[in-house]
């Protein structure tokens, strides 16, 4: 697992990583929710799309618009396990551990503050 700022640096790279961005309804439904609901609901998608790989088709778990986690974990490369093993050199053979899901989350979180304090003028 990689340093939060550091991954994010290289993510921000990417022309596809780089083309997520949170939209106004986006930012409306985190206001509206908050900060806590929305890291319990990324918290809940990691758990049950990308901790055990045996239970999914990788690389179609994860929806690309519908909640701003989902456009979260396609700008940070925590969609899937294949993304997860490239970006994060997060393994993709195993259940994911608390440890593992938690830097997820992080990360994720992480990129969801850095938008919310965007000036999307």
């Amino acid at each position: 697992m990689k340093n939060i700022d550091d991954i994010l640096q290289q993510l921000s790279l990417s022309k596809f990583r780089n083309s997520f961005h949170l939209k106004q309804k986006d930012f409306e439904y985190i206001s509206l929710k908050g900060i806590d609901t929305i890291k319990s609901h990324a918290f809940d998608f990691v758990h049950k799309r990308l901790q055990d790989k045996s239970l999914f088709n990788d690389g179609k778990q994860t929806p690309t618009k519908g909640h701003p986690v989902f456009i979260a974990q396609h700008a940070t490369a925590t969609c899937c396990r294949e993304c997860l093993s490239k970006w994060h050199h997060i393994e993709s053979t195993h259940i994911l551990t608390e440890q593992e899901c938690e830097y997820i989350v992080s990360v994720i979180m992480r990129w969801i503050q850095n938008e919310m304090s965007r000036d999307v003028k």
